[in-house]
Parts: C-alpha cells; sequence; structure tokens
C-alpha cells in the first residue's frame, strides 16, 4: 500500500469576510494518491493564529469546523494539518475576517448623585478578545458629548469615573469599543444609555445691597449674601470686591457686610458658596455717585532758588466747606504741614519733595495728586583736572578729564571744552568724565568745562587746564669715535642720539656679556648724550648698545655695535726692536759658522784637482753672497741655500763653499 500527499488545501464558508452572527465552517481537504484502493485514517488539526482550536479523525478526505456563530473574536489566520500512515501535511493560511462587534454592556454604580460627587462606569464586551479600547462619553441636554478613551491591553471591560459639576441636572452615560485589523480599526455599536439624575447641595447664593440703587458717597451701603443648604455641614460663604475677601462665615445660610460707601467702593462684588469640592456664585456690579470731585494742589512755583517764598493752594471744584490739610509726602508717612487750605514758607534746598492736600466732606476724605516741588541750591565753580593725577598724556593715548562741583543742587549739566569747541555735555548729580582719544602734538593746553543747574545763578566756568603731552621715544641709535677699533689706552666716545621724544630724556650705555651690564647712565634736557669712556682696555673689547626713555614709560633700544681694542704703535715697535735684534744675533751665528767652513774648505783643495775644473760661479768679493730680499713671519728665521752649485759629482765630494740666503726685516710686521 503506497500513497502520497499531493497538497492539503483549506477553505471559508460562505467566505473569508463573515458577518458577526453568521454560521461559518472551515473545510480542510487532503489531496491523496494512492496505488491500489485502500482505506486510510486521517487526523484533521486546525489552528487559528497558531494555536489549535479544532481535531478530527475520519475515513475521508475532508474535515469541517462548524462555528455556528461566528464572533469578532474568530477573526484571524488558519491552516490545517492532515496525517495518515505516518506522513503529515499542512495547508496554506488564510485569514478569516469577521466582521463587526458586539453590543456593549454599560452599567453605573449610582442613578442619583449630588453636585460634586463621583459617578463610577463600568462597560463591557463580554465576547470580544482583547486587546481592545473603551469609549465612554457623558451627555449633558443641548451640549456636545464629552468623550474619554481608556486601552484595554489584557481583559475585555474598562471602568471610569466621572466628576459631577455644578449645573449637571440630568446626565446620560453610554459607551463603545473598538478593535484593530488587518484594514484598520473596527467599531463595536453604542451601549445603552445609562440616565443619572443630579441633585444640588445648596442653591446658587442670592446678592443684595441696602440701598439698591442711588447710592451717593458718604452713604452707608450693607450686603448680603445668602443660600439655601440641604445639609449644613462644611459650608462656607465668602464676600468679596475683585480678588479681596472683604468678609467670610463657616456653617451660616447668610452673610453681611456694611461699609461707608466711597467712589472707590464702585464696582463688580461676588458671592461665593462652597460645600466640599461644589462652588457656586453670584455677581453684583455697585456703582457709587461722585460727593464731591477730588481736590487740586496748585503751587505757586515748582522750580525756586533757596531762600525764594512758596504758597501752595488746596481747592475743590464748586466746593467752598470742606476741611482742609496741606502734606509733605515722606517714605516714613505723610507729614502734615497745616490744617489749612493754603501755605506759604521760605524754601531751602531741604524742602524739595512731593506735597499733596486733603479734603473731607462729611467723613469723606479724598487726596489731591502729588506736586513736586524742587529747591536749587547754586552750583560752585568747577574743578578740572585729570584723572590719573598728573597733567600730562602720552601722544596717542587718550586723556580722561573729570569736571567736579563740591555745591549746588543736582542735577548738574557739566559742558567740556576743548579750546573753543564743546565736546561734551553730562548731566549727573557732582561731577563728570570726559574721555578725550584724539591727542595731537599741539594739544597742550585750553580744556576747561562748565557747570551750571535750575538756580538762576547760571553758568560757573573752571580754570583753564594745560596738559603736556609727551612725545615717546623713537629710533635710538649708537655710534663711537674712532668706531670699529680702538688703541689700547685711548679714550673712546659713546654717542646714543633719539630720532624724537620729550625731554627729558634717560640714556643708559650697556655692554652684552653672559649678561646686561650698565655701564654709564645719564638724564639730559637733550636728544642725544655722549658718554666718555676713559684709557680703553683689552677686556674692554666687545659689543655695546643703548636704551632711551622718557614719561611716555617705553624702553627704546639701539642696535648694538662691536668695539675692538688693539695695540698702540708704540707696543707694536717695541716688539719690532726685540725681533731685530733676535734677527741680528741669529745673522751674527750663520756669518760665523760660513767663514769657518769657507777656511776648512780651502785647506783641502789640493786633494781634489779635479774639482777645479767645475768651478762655482760667484762674484769676485769675499765670498759671502746674500742674495735679494727676504722676509720674517711670525718672529721666525727661515733661512735657505740655494741648489745652484751643485754638479754632477757634487755628492762624491767635501763640500768647498756654501752660499746662504738672510731674510730681511719686514718693517711692517
Amino acid at each position: 500500500q503506497v500513497f502520497t500527499f499531493n497538497r492539503v488545501e483549506i477553505k471559508v464558508q460562505p467566505s473569508v469576510k463573515v458577518k458577526n452572527g453568521a454560521p461559518m465552517s472551515i473545510i480542510c481537504h487532503a489531496d491523496i494518491s494512492k496505488n491500489t484502493d485502500f482505506q486510510l485514517k486521517h487526523n484533521f488539526t486546525f489552528f487559528k493564529d497558531g494555536k489549535i482550536v479544532f481535531m478530527t479523525i475520519s475515513d475521508k478526505e475532508d474535515a469541517w469546523y462548524e462555528i455556528p456563530v461566528a464572533k469578532s473574536s474568530d477573526t484571524g489566520d488558519y491552516e490545517c494539518s492532515v496525517k495518515a500512515g505516518g506522513k503529515l501535511s499542512f495547508s496554506n493560511t488564510i485569514y478569516v475576517w469577521v466582521t463587526g462587534m458586539t453590543k456593549p454592556i454599560l452599567t453605573a454604580d449610582k442613578k442619583e448623585v449630588l453636585e460634586g460627587e463621583i459617578v463610577k462606569l463600568r462597560c463591557e464586551l463580554p465576547e470580544e478578545v482583547p486587546p481592545l479600547e473603551f469609549f465612554f462619553r457623558k451627555i449633558k441636554t443641548n451640549s456636545a458629548p464629552k468623550e474619554k478613551r481608556v486601552p484595554e491591553q489584557n481583559q475585555n471591560f474598562s471602568e471610569m469615573q466621572y466628576y459631577v459639576e455644578e449645573g449637571d441636572n440630568i446626565l446620560q452615560f453610554d459607551c463603545f469599543g473598538k478593535r484593530q485589523v488587518k484594514s484598520g480599526w473596527e467599531s463595536s455599536p453604542h451601549s445603552n444609555k445609562t440616565l443619572v439624575t443630579v441633585k444640588e447641595p445648596f442653591i446658587k447664593p442670592f446678592l443684595i445691597t441696602r440701598p439698591s440703587n442711588n447710592i451717593t458717597e458718604g452713604d452707608q451701603i450693607e450686603f448680603e449674601c445668602s443660600t439655601v443648604v440641604a445639609q449644613m455641614r462644611d459650608v462656607e460663604i465668602i464676600f468679596q470686591k475683585n480678588r479681596t475677601i472683604l468678609n467670610s462665615v463657616r456653617d451660616k445660610k447668610y452673610l453681611k457686610y456694611s461699609t461707608v460707601a466711597t467712589q472707590e467702593d464702585s464696582g463688580e462684588y461676588l458671592c461665593k458658596v462652597e460645600q466640599g469640592p461644589v462652588s457656586k456664585t453670584t455677581k453684583l456690579n455697585v456703582f457709587v455717585s461722585e460727593l464731591f470731585p477730588k481736590p487740586t494742589l496748585s503751587a505757586s512755583m515748582t522750580k525756586l532758588d533757596e531762600s525764594k517764598d512758596l504758597i501752595l493752594n488746596c481747592s475743590i471744584n464748586g466746593v467752598r466747606r470742606a476741611n482742609f490739610s496741606i502734606l509733605r509726602k515722606s517714605s516714613s508717612g505723610d507729614i502734615l504741614l497745616k490744617k489749612s487750605r493754603i501755605l506759604a514758607i521760605k524754601v531751602n534746598v531741604n524742602d524739595t519733595g512731593s506735597y499733596t492736600c486733603k479734603a473731607e466732606v462729611k467723613g469723606i476724605v479724598k487726596e489731591s495728586k502729588p506736586v513736586r516741588i524742587s529747591v536749587y541750591a547754586p552750583v560752585s565753580k568747577p574743578t578740572l583736572s585729570v584723572v590719573s593725577g598728573s597733567p600730562e598724556v602720552v601722544l596717542g593715548k587718550p586723556l580722561q578729564l573729570i569736571c567736579h562741583s563740591m555745591m549746588g543742587t543736582p542735577p548738574i549739566t557739566f559742558t567740556f571744552y576743548k579750546g573753543d569747541e564743546i565736546k561734551k555735555n553730562v548731566t549727573n548729580d557732582t561731577y563728570a568724565t570726559f574721555l578725550d582719544e584724539d591727542i595731537g602734538l599741539n594739544d597742550n593746553g585750553g580744556y576747561k568745562c562748565d557747570a551750571r543747574n535750575n538756580h538762576s545763578s547760571g553758568v560757573k566756568t573752571s580754570n583753564i587746564l594745560n596738559v603736556t603731552v609727551i612725545v615717546p621715544i623713537r629710533d635710538a641709535s649708537l655710534g663711537s669715535v674712532p668706531y670699529g677699533e680702538v688703541e689700547v689706552g685711548s679714550d673712546t666716545a659713546f654717542l646714543c642720539s633719539v630720532k624724537e621724544g620729550s625731554w627729558p630724556i634717560d640714556f643708559k650705555f650697556f655692554k652684552k656679556t653672559d649678561h646686561e651690564v650698565l655701564l654709564h647712565e645719564v638724564r639730559e634736557y637733550s636728544d642725544r648724550t655722549i658718554w666718555h669712556k676713559k684709557t680703553m682696555k683689552r677686556k674692554d673689547t666687545g659689543t655695546y648698545y643703548c636704551m632711551a626713555s622718557n614719561r611716555a614709560s617705553v624702553d627704546v633700544r639701539s642696535r648694538p655695535i662691536t668695539i675692538s681694542v688693539i695695540l698702540a704703535a708704540w707696543q707694536k715697535g717695541v716688539i719690532a726692536a726685540f725681533v731685530l735684534t733676535a734677527m741680528a744675533g741669529a745673522g751674527a751665528v750663520a756669518l760665523w759658522w760660513f767663514l769657518r767652513k769657507k777656511k776648512k774648505g780651502n785647506e783641502c783643495s789640493a786633494l781634489a784637482p779635479n774639482l777645479t775644473s767645475e768651478k762655482l760661479t760667484r762674484p769676485p768679493s769675499d765670498g759671502n753672497y746674500y742674495s735679494g730680499s727676504g722676509y720674517i713671519e711670525d718672529n721666525e728665521n727661515h733661512m735657505k741655500s740655494t741648489d745652484e752649485s751643485k754638479g754632477p759629482d757634487l755628492e762624491s765630494a767635501e763640500v768647498d763653499y756654501t752660499e746662504v740666503e738672510v731674510s730681511t726685516l719686514d718693517p711692517h710686521r
């Protein structure tokens, strides 16, 4: 018995898209080829999303998995496997979508609540499988529903709490659910509507005034705020104007507040009743008519010199009879000057300040706007000086000046002049500064400043300030006489000069060694100086330079020069005489040696007759021959013998005589 699986197929009836609640069948078919007609037992297994949902055994090649009522939870990927005679084969995967969801069930824990209480709701989809999303809706009459979303990953129900607000008289709630499918999101029908009745713990408060209208400044006005409470527990009544609390009571049904009306009492008042989380308010606008306008304070002058007369007058338009008082403002409180409409005083600088007046009619007090009075003392003659202290400035550097008046009521206006040109105006208390950044060679004076304030005495002018402009040192150079080589024992003059620079100038002369050695320094009211160095020695050989500086505090260094100290002429003559003496002695010794050798040669001439034919050429003198002029080098004598007397057999014969060259002295060495 031989068989083989051709394929295993899976299909759905009536289709892969089934409505929720309709019947559905999953069919698994095994296509098998056999060599003979024999019976096989087939083990069918159905899978949904990888999990076994149904198993059956049949000798037929088809098996049915029946779902009489399809639910949305039956949506998923289906496949089947067939096992027969030890062989196993799987079908392909097919996706089945059960459209639509079951209707959710909504329940509420209360059917009747008070304002401020909590309603708990529960929405359930018993036939659905998580993950799901639940949506709760709060429905009020004549308003759009308020919706809240709650995702649930592990359960098919969800719970929600709603706070019952003021004005929630009759409430309706419902819910619906959503689930995610391959094509997107799918929604359930809305649940049943649940009705909740809301009761008020207290009524909205009443707010009244006595008198109710035609309120004028000075009238007694009374406010009353009341409510009706279901349970007198933790009830609080608060009365306020704008954000200011005027009065409050607890565990009472009403509140009263009274005051003498002023124009500032016009505005919006609020009565608020609170019990737990519930709050209700009532608002009332009140207008208070003006009894009399604010007084006006006038001054004879607002800016005046000290010791002048000042008159202050307080008045009310259209009202003559009132209690007046004139005051001066102070940080520690108002200072009463006089209970009168008019105040006349002779002022000094301490009277500068703000003044007001008050008027009282029928217990109503009103205050005028403040009037600023400024009393001025004259400015003193200003002094102008340089901030650094010294009345001088380096060319190219900024110059900062300060103008100061010891006396005078601020604000004081200072004016700076450079020559006749106004450079700057500054308003300050007692001093002002000016920075001149344009300093030239000719700016040696002409600065002054003015000071003035509101005193009638006018402008005061400082003395003229002369400022010295210091030119920095530029291009120092060093020279010497003699230059380069100096004889031992002689004097040398060093000249250090600058191209420009303000006097006095400090000159310093240095010699370079392992460290800088200061040789000479001097201050000169000139652009150059000469330093005479006496009796130069061999150790004075070296490199020299000079440095120049002035009050600009900038050291300028020259290029270095080299001085070589050499022997004097007389010292060279002594050395030459010594050398000549030595040379003369050496010549005498050489002459003696030569004459002695000559004599010996004559005695032996008879023993060598063959030498007579080869005569040596020499002048007809005593036999001594000095050729040419020689030379002395490094105090050594050089003696040379010539080879002119050598013949072909001279080496085998005795010497007859010798010619000597004697070098003469070089007078320059």
